[in-house]
């Protein structure tokens, strides 16, 4: 059941993806980007509706009082394609830094360039990067949140992170608060897998590290942080989802914690 019920939803996942693209375009851009923006966030809950419906698998958010006005970076866990878009709805105006490669995709570079998201060649050094961060700080000064997953790229659940140092060096030039962001969506949309499995976890979304701190503090601050709400959802995750099949970093991670857990008591 949980193979069909996978298969009907990437089906679904995807159509609606493509038909929305083609049939809203003409919309898309003909208004301002502002209103142009309701299109992806109509999308990312249809995609929620489609996940609960055909798959039964469903989220909450929590500390969403946590977010912070006007421009702050949002650093998520990242572990899914799920979590790419998924706190569109609640978000004033995202922007994201992407691999320039995905802005030649027809329409969906169209509708990034539309959105003025920030293309970036991985590979890239100096003038180029100095260029990227000065669209960074102009979208900024616009109120925008800078959505950067801080290990770079998707990790599984409960894996050992390696977090990247750049956002820090970014955290020091934007000079805005960040927003760490602890969930596990890998554990039901895992990642290079067309299984979806069915449950129930939260979004944690964590109070904002202040601007104006030490790069090297403030990286601790935010690794510590995040790992220490990323263990504590893991635990109650698979606690509440008794019958979820857990992978094997997760289920790893999970035994280690509990062993700590008990020779501390």
């Amino acid at each position: 059941m949980i193979v069909l019920r996978s298969i009907l939803f990437n089906t679904a996942f995807y159509a609606n993806l493509i038909i929305r693209m083609i049939v809203l375009s003409p919309y898309y851009f003909a208004v301002s980007r502002k209103q142009a923006f309701r299109i992806p966030k109509a999308w990312a809950k249809s995609c929620h509706w489609l996940m609960e419906k055909i798959v039964g698998t469903t989220f909450e958010i929590e500390g969403l009082e946590n977010i912070p006005k006007g421009g702050y970076i949002l650093a998520p866990k990242h572990q899914s394609f799920w979590d790419t878009y998924a706190l569109l709805p609640w978000l004033d105006d995202p922007v994201y830094i992407l691999k320039r490669e995905l802005m030649w995709i027809p329409l969906f570079g169209w509708y990034a360039a539309k959105q003025r998201m920030i293309p970036v060649n991985r590979g890239a050094r100096g003038k180029v990067m100095a260029a990227v961060m000065e669209r960074a700080k102009q979208e900024m000064a616009n109120g925008r949140q800078l959505i950067i997953y801080p290990e770079g790229t998707r990790r599984p659940p409960g894996a050992e992170p390696i977090y990247k140092y750049g956002i820090a060096r970014i955290y020091r030039d934007l000079d805005v608060p960040v927003v760490p962001v602890a969930m596990h969506p890998g554990l039901f949309w895992p990642r290079r897998k067309f299984i979806r499995y069915p449950g129930h976890f939260k979004v944690r979304i964590l109070p904002p590290i202040a601007p104006g701190k030490d790069p090297d503090a403030f990286f601790e601050e935010l690794v510590a942080t995040l790992e220490k709400a990323s263990d504590d959802l893991l635990i109650e995750t698979a606690r509440d989802n008794p019958e979820l099949p857990l992978q094997p970093a997760a289920a790893a991670r999970i035994a280690e914690l509990q062993h700590v857990a008990t020779k501390a008591r």
